[in-house]
């Protein structure tokens, strides 16, 4: 199964899939928290969706509260925040498991996938980000500490969409 078949719930409870989500389009999947170091990155991930969502780029964020319980909202809360504070108009799914047993299977998907090091396994922490193609192939995988911005993200980006 595609990841793009993969059935994901959004954060108003709605069951979608991420291929419905993105429309024929690429993804930048990326588990997101609002009370954590790394926040900060939504201003650019709203920025990355801004100027790419044109040209078929989506970011989705994932929140997920299994690191340090720094995603303790509400989905109201969650989308509030996110709007609000960093002007995150992209999709949000529901408050997924990352890692474990409960893990969600989008994230079997793609924590299979290496990482630039060669690691693949499970997410390291909040803002790890995963490049989707079109055609629903993990592309790329970029730890929590790679700024949205940075240019090998950019670069994965620019020839994902052209």
């Amino acid at each position: 199964m595609s990841v793009l078949e993969i059935p994901v719930t959004t954060i108003d409870g709605e069951g979608t899939t991420l291929g419905a989500l993105l429309g024929g389009g690429a993804a930048l999947v990326v588990n997101v928290a609002s009370r954590c170091g790394l926040t900060p990155q939504y201003e650019s991930l709203a920025a990355l969706q801004r100027a790419y969502a044109g040209r078929g780029l989506t970011v989705v964020g994932v929140p997920c509260n299994q690191f340090g319980g720094q995603e303790p909202g509400t989905a109201e809360e969650i989308k509030e925040f996110c709007s609000t504070t960093y002007g995150a108009d992209f999709p949000l799914l529901e408050k997924t498991e990352v890692n474990g047993p409960g893990r969600h299977p989008l994230y079997d998907e793609l924590t299979a996938v290496p990482d630039a090091a060669g690691e693949a396994g499970d997410v390291q922490w909040n803002f790890e980000k995963f490049l989707v193609g079109s055609d629903g192939r993990v592309v790329a995988r970029f730890r929590p500490r790679v700024v949205p911005e940075a240019p090998e993200v950019v670069e994965a980006i620019e020839k994902v969409i052209s």
